[in-house]
């Protein structure tokens, strides 16, 4: 059966040449390979040593040595790499993952992924002898390539939540650092000490050791707005900025920001408060309500079947 759903379909017939060409060209690679430039590349993996491995999605972290040997030096041969770099740079940096993976690898990891699904999904196939229709590889290979846009989108959704979350409370030490006679990177320095470990703690120690290797205060703080890309953020760093740059004491100036932040998520809290009502109405009406009814309405119903009184 599964023979002739191949013959009838001209789309799973280029589809499968596809996949087993890309499989003989990896296999080739893998043969013939110059050994001494792949060691000589490996080399600089030693930089990894300070990479935060439990923010490898499991996907990323058992797809990393496929797609780093056999495509990311596919991609970085490519025109139009600048392209596509630009685009991933900031999505990377907001999602924390700068010391995780590159732009080029973000790619050749999408491109691993339109074989690596598919793979899966026939072995899986195979393994558990279900009836899954062939048909289906050629959706599994899209969803491949499209998985590590989801999964960073998704990393960069949590990780301003976090910040949001964390935001007062943070701002609210940095202020008492502050008044209590610390300069600016000594008070962020304190902060990182003794705030929990959070998204928005680590983009401060990115922030401290930008100013330590010589950016200006008003450059990290841009960088430090572009990095988290939220409305709070971009307030405080513009906030700071304006106030380094006619010289005024920042420690007034942060307590009214923590209140200022405090009170705009105690109203975003009553907002999904508010909301959570109506959301809770559809379950209600699809799954509660019909056993209700049921409970209500069997005995009459009954009744009436067996035709008593």
């Amino acid at each position: 059966m599964d023979t002739v759903l191949i013959q009838g379909s001209p789309m799973l017939h280029w589809t499968s040449i596809l996949l087993f060409g890309l499989a003989a060209y990896i296999l080739a690679r893998m043969i013939f390979q110059d050994e001494d430039s792949f060691k000589a590349g490996e080399s600089l993996q030693d930089a990894e040593e300070n990479r935060d491995a439990s923010k490898d999605g499991m996907i990323l972290k058992y797809s990393r040595p496929f797609y780093k040997r056999y495509f990311l030096p596919i991609v970085k041969g490519m025109k139009g790499k600048n392209n596509f770099r630009d685009k991933y740079k900031k999505k990377i940096a907001q999602a924390g993952l700068t010391k995780n993976i590159t732009p080029d690898e973000v790619v050749a990891f999408k491109l691993f992924l339109i074989i690596g699904f598919p793979i899966v999904f026939l072995v899986l196939k195979e393994f558990l002898e279900a009836d899954w229709p062939l048909s289906y590889v050629p959706l599994v290979s899209i969803v491949g390539f499209f998985y590590p846009d989801i999964w960073i989108n998704g990393v960069i959704d949590r990780r301003k939540k976090d910040v949001i979350r964390n935001m007062p409370f943070i701002v609210d030490l940095l202020a008492l650092s502050v008044e209590a006679g610390l300069d600016f990177v000594a008070a962020m320095t304190r902060v990182i000490e003794k705030a929990p470990k959070s998204s928005l703690a680590e983009e401060f120690d990115n922030l401290i050791r930008e100013i330590k290797i010589g950016s200006s205060r008003a450059e990290a703080l841009r960088q430090l707005s572009w990095r988290i890309d939220v409305l709070q953020v971009s307030s405080f760093t513009a906030t700071l900025i304006a106030a380094d740059s006619v010289g005024a004491s920042i420690g007034p100036i942060l307590k009214t920001l923590a209140v200022d932040m405090r009170g705009k998520r105690a109203a975003e809290i009553e907002k999904q408060g508010a909301t959570a009502g109506t959301k809770m109405l559809i379950p209600m009406m699809i799954f509660i309500m019909p056993a209700v009814g049921m409970v209500v309405l069997a005995p009459a119903a009954m009744q009436l079947i067996s035709g008593g009184p």
